[in-house]
């Protein structure tokens, strides 16, 4: 049997550090500070799809946008723009982005204008 270590200097220094934090698989970078997801576009058909949504908000009525072929900063940007547009609240959360109340039709004609394949998803 091995036998234990009486004190940290003998177990070698470091123990246990939270300094590294979570890193990006891809480029092993930290995840705050990982360069290679926001260039990258997600993969799928190129069709925005905009629905109204309400399960699991509470009875609250949110319009979600997912499927745009956008990097992460070009979709930050379309995200603010189309707030601005609704002149309402909303989110960006892992590619989807959120805007508060129904605004389906709105969002529809924006996205068309704006030069991207949109259509209406879900009842």
């Amino acid at each position: 049997m091995a036998k234990k270590a009486a004190s940290f200097a003998a177990l070698g220094g470091l123990v246990f550090s939270t300094d590294a934090g979570r890193h990006c698989p891809d480029c092993r970078q930290p995840v705050d500070a990982c360069t290679c997801k926001q260039t990258r576009i997600p993969e799928g058909d190129g069709i925005a799809r905009v629905r109204r949504e309400s399960k699991g908000r509470g009875g609250k009525t949110v319009t979600t946008i997912t499927g745009v072929p956008l990097a992460e900063d070009a979709l930050k940007d379309l995200a603010t723009t189309l707030k601005k547009r609704c002149g309402t609240g909303g989110a960006l959360k892992d590619g989807i982005i959120e805007i508060q109340g129904e605004h389906v039709d709105l969002l529809l004609a924006e996205l068309v204008k704006l030069g991207f394949k949109a259509k209406k998803s879900g009842g």
